[in-house]
């Protein structure tokens, strides 16, 4: 019998990668976020015929409760007993200082990233418990151990999910179920290279020297995490060799926190 597993902001990105992995190794998936209507379709056939497992879409917005509420409601519809892996990916990065932030922006990011982690383990974590197996991943971010200038929500609603983590875990301690978080640094996503193309043109250089600069700044490796990794590494977090781990942080940061 597979295991469900519900990856938010699956749609692209650290959240596609980490659907694609788990898929690979036989669990069917429920995934989420903003696209055409033609690629999500082309997911679904991809996840359905590629990996053989099944798939279903969920295009709830995040940032509304009502939609997240919702959305709890249609995987009873999916799978009865609830899923079996939650990955709580979903998050957008906004930039300004603190004086000049916007409080919408704040509240969007905030429950995005913390909010709705929150209601959707609270509201799968029964059914986990019921089964006595379950994995609750949180992807946090490097930003959830150190901040930097103009991302005050992002690095405050990173680093709550830490602490959210830590809570999960002790209160499910000893039951099968684990929670843990992933702490990524530089990760080769769309984002990213779009940031390196703007500083290429901004400063001149190729886009390989001005990866080469962003990287170099923070990850003493000088080379970026890739969206593959951090999925392998959740599939390693839903395997028996992890049932005793819980509760912790792992990052993927290139060597950024051990300066």
């Amino acid at each position: 019998m597979s295991r469900y597993a519900l990856v938010t902001g699956s749609t692209s990105g650290i959240g596609l990668a980490v659907a694609r992995s788990l898929a690979k190794n036989g669990c069917a998936i429920l995934y989420n976020g903003f696209a055409e209507e033609h690629h999500i379709a082309k997911l679904k056939q991809e996840f359905e015929n590629e990996y053989d497992v099944r798939a279903h879409y969920l295009g709830a917005d995040l940032t509304n409760e009502d939609d997240v509420l919702n959305m709890c409601e249609d995987i009873k519809k999916v799978t009865k007993s609830g899923v079996d892996i939650l990955v709580n990916n979903a998050g957008f990065q906004y930039v300004s200082s603190v004086q000049d932030f916007s409080l919408d922006k704040w509240n969007d990011m905030i429950h995005i990233m913390l909010t709705t982690p929150f209601i959707l383990t609270k509201h799968l974590l029964p059914g986990m418990l019921q089964k006595g197996w379950g994995r609750v991943i949180n992807i946090s971010s490097i930003h959830g151990l150190v901040a930097s200038k103009e991302k005050s929500a992002y690095v405050s609603a990173k680093h709550g999910v830490l602490g959210f983590t830590k809570v999960v875990a002790l209160e499910t301690a000893g039951t099968g179920v684990t929670c843990n978080a992933i702490c990524p640094g530089w990760v080769a996503t769309e984002l990213f290279w779009k940031q390196v193309k703007s500083i290429a043109k901004n400063t001149g250089v190729s886009e390989e020297e001005a990866k080469r600069k962003l990287v170099g700044e923070k990850q003493p490796s000088g080379q970026t995490v890739e969206e593959k990794h951090i999925g392998d590494f959740v599939n390693f977090l839903c395997s028996e060799a992890a049932n005793q781990m819980t509760g912790s942080t792992v990052t993927m940061d290139g060597g950024w926190t051990a300066q």
